[in-house]
């Protein structure tokens, strides 16, 4: 983890040390990045606004002078410097975002990981309570697992073996920090002659294949990933569902992550000059769509926490977008009133 990512994580756990839930730690955390990056985007929507008021110029130009690229080019360039717009002003700002949001994800899943390794922990030290107070959200009963009916509230296999050997001994060294929860665990894994180590990736899947043979002899685990009678495997269209006896969710969150995309794209659509190409065609149509279809597939695809934190997102993003749009409307009137003033004859 970089340090940035570090740093983030810090915050991120530092938020959940003073209101303890991790779901309104993330709501917390998400609206604190977004204000930081609301200057990035206030420079980005004034860039986006200019290209789309002058594109109507450029698409005359390129009718104009189609056939002669070099020409063409010329006249763009000219356009763009009497008109003062730079090309790059309206990605290069949301750019400069990216590292931050990279380290962001990378802080986020990094918390995850570890909680889902310390949830497997708590199953071996014979907790009865195994999902606490901080790790539930509403109506989701585990935000580290998928907001979903088909997916059982602890981790299984699956969750578990994906994760790499750094979350592993990062979460054990949490867990040696528990001296209850610690003695507990290595209470169970001396009993069954186990010693777990994560030094070198050969020793951290043994280890992580004796954590799970205990996990199946774990009788909380297995009613805790049981499913429903008759409703194991079941094939629908390309997939193959399971409903859980203690589902995690509703999926209430990845469908809330597609409708408040499409909602935000709408609603910067309408915020914005709409872009035309040369033949008239508004820009965009297939984005409208795509964005939402993709978001919903990450949600479902991810924890409840990254479901939480992208429909918290879109949120922010519009409501910062009707309050950007203000500020370079009244920015426009300001500058009309002034060139009004300019050429009025006195």
């Amino acid at each position: 983890m970089n340090a940035i990512a570090q740093f983030l994580y810090g915050i991120l756990n530092s938020i959940n040390g003073m209101v303890n839930n991790y779901g309104v730690s993330i709501i917390i955390f998400t609206i604190l990045m977004r204000m930081i990056c609301m200057p990035f985007d206030y420079k980005s929507r004034k860039g986006m606004r200019k290209m789309a008021l002058i594109q109507p110029k450029l698409n005359d130009l390129q009718r104009k002078y189609g056939n002669d690229k070099q020409k063409m080019q010329q006249k763009q360039a000219e356009l763009m410097k009497k008109e003062g717009y730079n090309p790059l002003s309206g990605c290069l700002p949301m750019l400069l975002t990216w590292p931050l949001m990279i380290a962001m994800f990378t802080a986020m899943r990094s918390i995850a990981n570890e909680q889902l390794v310390m949830q497997a922990f708590r199953y071996l030290a014979g907790q009865e309570n195994v999902i606490q107070t901080q790790d539930v959200f509403l109506w989701v009963k585990n935000i580290w697992m998928t907001d979903s009916p088909f997916v059982s509230i602890a981790p299984d296999a699956n969750n578990l073996n994906v994760l790499t050997r750094d979350v592993w001994q990062s979460a054990y060294t949490l867990l040696q920090a528990d001296t209850d929860l610690f003695a507990a665990v290595q209470a169970t894994l001396e009993s069954a002659g186990v010693t777990l180590d994560f030094s070198t990736d050969l020793m951290m899947k043994q280890s992580v294949a004796e954590v799970l043979r205990l996990l199946g002899q774990n009788a909380n685990y297995q009613a805790a990933v049981q499913a429903v009678p008759g409703w194991s495997g079941l094939n629908f269209f390309l997939f193959q569902i399971t409903v859980y006896k203690q589902y995690n969710g509703l999926l209430i969150l990845p469908v809330l992550a597609g409708v408040t995309q499409v909602l935000q794209t709408k609603f910067m659509n309408q915020q914005q000059p709409q872009q035309t190409t040369p033949d008239g065609k508004g820009t965009g149509n297939f984005m409208k769509w795509f964005f939402p279809c993709l978001s919903v597939f990450f949600c479902l695809s991810s924890n409840a926490g990254f479901a939480l934190y992208w429909v918290v997102s879109s949120v922010v993003s519009s409501v910062q977008s009707i309050v950007i749009n203000k500020m370079l409307e009244k920015q426009d009137g300001k500058t009309e009133k002034k060139v009004a003033g300019e050429g009025s004859v006195k």
